[in-house]
């Protein structure tokens, strides 16, 4: 099951940074079969209160992506980032194609 590393920056210093952080994140990604999803854009909000940047990026699992993460390429320009840019980051798995709504309601009871 794939596996995500998601995060919003709330704000980003566009600094020499963050430009180097930028230049090197790619070849970070490649060993663990890493690709961006989304990469920041025009967010059309449509609920609640958003600001900055959303940044998707798809791994072939959730163990890649912690891998990646973990990794000492990534930790050597990780500080970049950190120190040039607020928000969150998190890794998440997805969910196989035949994926309902429901299914999250297995071995869950009924509320009531």
């Amino acid at each position: 099951m794939d596996g995500y590393a998601i995060a919003q920056l709330k704000s980003v210093r566009m600094e020499q940074d963050i430009v180097e952080y930028l230049r090197r994140i790619d070849a970070t990604l490649a060993p663990f079969g890493g690709r961006f999803v989304v990469h920041g854009g025009h967010a059309d909000i449509r609920e609640g209160e958003f600001r900055g940047d959303l940044i998707v990026i798809g791994f072939p699992s959730r163990e890649a992506a912690v891998s990646w993460y973990e990794s000492d390429a990534y930790q050597e320009i990780l500080p970049l980032r950190l120190h040039n840019a607020e928000g969150w980051a998190i890794i998440v798995d997805g969910v196989s194609d035949d994926h309902r709504a429901t299914d999250v309601l297995e071995g869950s009871a009924p509320a009531g």
